[in-house]
């Protein structure tokens, strides 16, 4: 048991450090592009790209670990990861930076596949509902944290992309010097968009919307600071505060899901995003503690959708289908989060800096609009049936397997065009 605490603690150490510098580049880039006074829709293409790497890394990264094993792909990918965090200050030309930014995606992409294998191999059944948590743990308080690094220089130097490619290379140590045996591996399946809408629309549509307001504000948030006249220090404690947000809304959230209608709970968060968000296109700059206030809200909010669509969807699910199913969700939230940054940005122009917060709040209603639809589309899931909410970070469709949810039958669920319904008592009406 020691050696299987100490083996996780290092792949923890390992993920804290990665997201730490991953969260650091997305922001300070968008300082930077700003600073260069490029237009907000070369900044959304050149954000939206990290999101689009993300998607073909679900599709091809395993490719890759399946030739060379996790750990030489490991290795890989945090290299060419550290190497295009050094090229953005050489390189500062917009289709050069959506490459880098595709590159980066991609590569993320493969790490979090090559630490989601190693944690799943390493954690016992029991450690596996805390290994998960854990993990988000370390991912969401490194995204948090690095954004207070920006505060160490000036963008538009060379010290903080130097600092950014230094954290992503040590993250490689504990890998590089574990002597724990690679884990074995089979390729993440999911299960067709079709098939699983049939069985849970609002699962399908919560992770799209999921993706697509989440994307717009990790993307532009800071865009919007910038433009709004903050400086980086203001810059940084506001993202903070939406990432940090995540994490105290997700108990809370999640314990009245499971005690009522998951739907209900969806249409109150989106609605949560739809009001907080025009309140951030009011008078708010001149109130500092306010504005903190409403980032940690609006941040916190949306962390929550998709933990919230990925367990309404399992409530309709057997257990070994789950993993299929995060996969697809997990795709779903990718497309969305790869379109909105253009989207947003589009808005952004003519409406100024309060454009992404009118178009978070279009998405926000579209998204309770049909969440309050499908209600009286479908009877809710009874309680007994109802499945514990599971906070779940968005990194690999392999993450899906640390669920405690789901059992340990989930890798011979193939492909499929039709998936019946799971028993609970009820058979929803058909649209």
């Amino acid at each position: 048991m020691r050696h299987v605490l100490l083996s996780l603690a290092a792949l923890l150490v390992s993920t804290f450090l990665l997201y730490l510098g991953n969260g650091m580049i997305g922001t300070l880039l968008v300082l930077r592009m700003a600073a260069e006074s490029w237009s907000e829709f070369l900044i959304g293409l050149v954000m939206a790209g990290y999101f689009a790497g993300q998607v073909v890394g679900a599709f091809y990264a395993y490719n890759l670990i399946a030739s060379v094993g996790h750990i030489r792909g490991f290795t890989a990918f945090a290299s060419v990861m550290s190497a295009t965090v050094l090229a953005y200050p050489f390189l500062v030309t917009p289709l050069t930076w959506v490459v880098l930014r595709v590159v980066q995606g991609f590569c993320i992409a493969g790490l979090a596949m090559c630490t989601e294998s190693w944690l799943n191999e390493r954690a016992t059944n029991e450690l596996r509902g805390r290994t998960l948590s854990l993990y988000m743990l370390a991912i969401y308080l490194a995204l948090g944290g690095g954004q207070q690094l920006l505060n160490l220089d000036d963008s538009s130097g060379y010290g903080l992309f130097i600092l950014v490619s230094i954290l992503v290379s040590v993250a490689l140590v504990p890998v590089a010097v574990s002597k724990a045996r690679a884990p074995g591996g089979h390729k993440p399946e999911r299960l067709a968009v079709r098939a699983l809408y049939r069985i849970t629309p609002v699962g399908i549509v919560g992770a799209l919307m999921s993706g697509a307001i989440t994307g717009a504000f990790l993307s532009l948030a800071p865009l919007f600071t910038q433009k709004s006249g903050l400086d980086t220090a203001h810059t940084a404690d506001f993202m903070t505060a939406a990432i940090l947000g995540g994490l105290i809304l997700q108990w809370p959230i999640g314990r009245a899901s499971d005690r009522t209608d998951r739907r209900i709970i969806l249409v109150g968060v989106f609605l949560g995003i739809l009001a907080a968000s025009l309140a951030m296109t009011g008078p708010v700059l001149d109130h500092p503690l306010l504005l903190l206030g409403l980032a940690a809200l609006v941040g916190g909010l949306i962390i929550t959708l998709y933990p919230l669509a990925i367990s309404h969807a399992n409530d309709h699910l057997e257990p070994q289908h789950m993993v299929s199913a995060t996969g697809t969700l997990l795709l779903l939230y990718g497309v969305g989060a790869s379109l909105s940054p253009l989207a947003a940005s589009l808005l952004m122009g003519p409406l100024g800096p309060d454009g992404l917060f009118v178009f978070m709040a279009i998405l926000a209603a579209a998204g309770a609009g049909f969440v309050f639809w499908r209600i009286g589309r479908r009877q809710a899931v009874p309680e007994a049936d109802r499945l514990p909410y599971q906070a779940m970070p968005r990194t690999s469709p392999l993450v899906g397997e640390l669920d405690p949810r789901a059992d340990d039958d989930q890798y011979s669920f193939p492909f499929m065009d039709e998936m019946p319904w799971r028993v609970t008592g009820y058979e929803p009406p058909s649209d």
